[in-house]
């Protein structure tokens, strides 16, 4: 079998072909080319002449969005429109008057690119809502829920566009759909904590336990750090936590939706603070608390209204114990403030002659004489004598030594 041969004769033909089947069809293709130019240059010179005259006038940002969406969108459509016509051009219909392929998947291709600006255009007027929102009310959607929204929105516009783009090119969209749903439950599966944590971190934003910026509890800080912290960011996965030591800690969302959470400043900055305190049963209980209360009322940051309080709690073995409660301006100062108190009170009740007291135990040895009838055991004069120590390391006792034979004490 003779190979086909490819040479210069060859290509010289193609080209030959080539050209005898563009020449007819160059001054169509040339204005429709210069036509598209003029287009794209004309919806330009139009949209900046509206943007001078109106749309820079105006304080809201909404109509320089969506002039920057027309632009995109026209320029778009003249693109597609002129790439249309081109391959009628290029290309005549079929027998039956059908449009080519090509010009089909044209369509398809600019129907879907179109959801592009139109995405970006969406999300540009939710985040100009969300800025108005922020500044007229305080709910769950404000600076932190807002962007998953917007993000959300975004990709749902862009998977519609990919759906109608898909169908306009006469592909049968049910197996893709089938095979992802299957493909999300494989991944559902494999990456169940990571969903698990993502689903929290959604319902963190719309329940909104905390804010960015509040001080709350911290459940598995490192040892010898602080125990409490700043919140910085709540993201999807995960949040994050200033504690008083500079150290970020990144706490799951799926473990903070599972614990109680402790905010110190969600209601206000002003806080409760109790501190205990124990003093002596011989001390004067109310002259404690007065001592409490004067301490209190000299440390900054504590508000004299309400008054700080004093209780007594109960009774220990050695010890009354009491508590002080005092409001305090800052709840970020807590730990401080209650620093202070503890010191003046310290001092205050040293000075006042106010014992705190400490574990302490007191033996009272009773003597028994010669004559009692019933002498304790160990005692002279009756009773078992007390147990001497034995074993291989146990010393002799005074009673167990054993002198050595002098002259005086040698059998005769």
């Amino acid at each position: 079998m003779e190979r086909p041969s490819f040479g210069i004769e060859t290509l010289s033909g193609w080209w030959d072909a080539a050209v005898s089947y563009a020449v007819p069809r160059l001054p169509e293709t040339l204005a429709l080319l210069l036509g598209g130019v003029l287009a794209v240059w004309v919806a330009r010179k139009t949209l900046k002449r509206v943007q001078r005259q109106v749309v820079n006038r105006t304080e809201t940002r909404l109509d320089d969005h969506s002039l920057y969406f027309l632009h995109s969108a026209i320029s778009f459509s003249i693109f597609g429109v002129s790439a249309w016509l081109l391959i009628h051009i290029l290309a005549p219909d079929g027998p039956a008057g059908e449009a080519p392929r090509a010009a089909t998947w044209v369509v398809a291709l600019w129907v879907g690119g179109l959801f592009f600006p139109l995405s970006r255009f969406v999300g540009d007027v939710l985040t100009e809502l969300q800025g108005k929102l922020i500044e007229r009310t305080d709910n769950t959607f404000d600076e932190t829920a807002m962007p998953l929204v917007i993000r959300t929105v975004k990709v749902l516009v862009l998977g519609v566009g990919v759906v109608i783009a898909l169908d306009l090119m006469g592909l049968n969209i049910g197996p893709l759909l089938a095979g992802a749903g299957v493909m999300g439950l494989a991944l559902s599966l494999a990456a169940k904590d990571t969903l698990s944590n993502l689903i929290a971190g959604v319902l963190l934003i719309m329940d909104r336990p905390f804010h960015v910026g509040d001080r709350i509890e911290l459940w598995t800080a490192p040892n010898e750090t602080g125990t409490w912290g700043d919140v910085i960011e709540v993201g999807l996965r995960a949040t994050k936590i200033r504690n008083p030591d500079n150290l970020v800690v990144v706490v799951p969302n799926n473990l903070i939706m599972q614990r109680d959470i402790v905010n110190y400043t969600m209601t206000g900055d002003h806080i409760r603070l109790r501190i205990p305190f124990s003093v002596a049963y011989e001390s004067d209980i109310e002259k404690a608390k007065r001592l409490l209360i004067e301490a209190a009322l000299e440390v900054d940051g504590v508000l004299a209204d309400p008054l700080p309080l004093v209780i007594v709690r109960g009774f220990g073995n050695s010890d009354v114990q009491i508590q002080l409660r005092v409001w305090v301006k800052e709840a970020r100062s807590r730990r401080k403030i209650a620093d202070e108190i503890t010191g003046k009170a310290l001092t205050s009740f040293a000075t006042a002659g106010v014992e705190i007291p400490y574990p302490k135990r007191e033996l009272w040895i009773r003597s028994v004489p010669d004559s009692d009838p019933h002498p304790l055991p160990g005692k002279p004069g009756g009773g078992l004598p007390a147990p001497s120590p034995t074993g291989p390391h146990a010393r002799p006792s005074p009673s167990d030594a054993v002198t050595p034979a002098g002259p005086a004490s040698r059998e005769g």
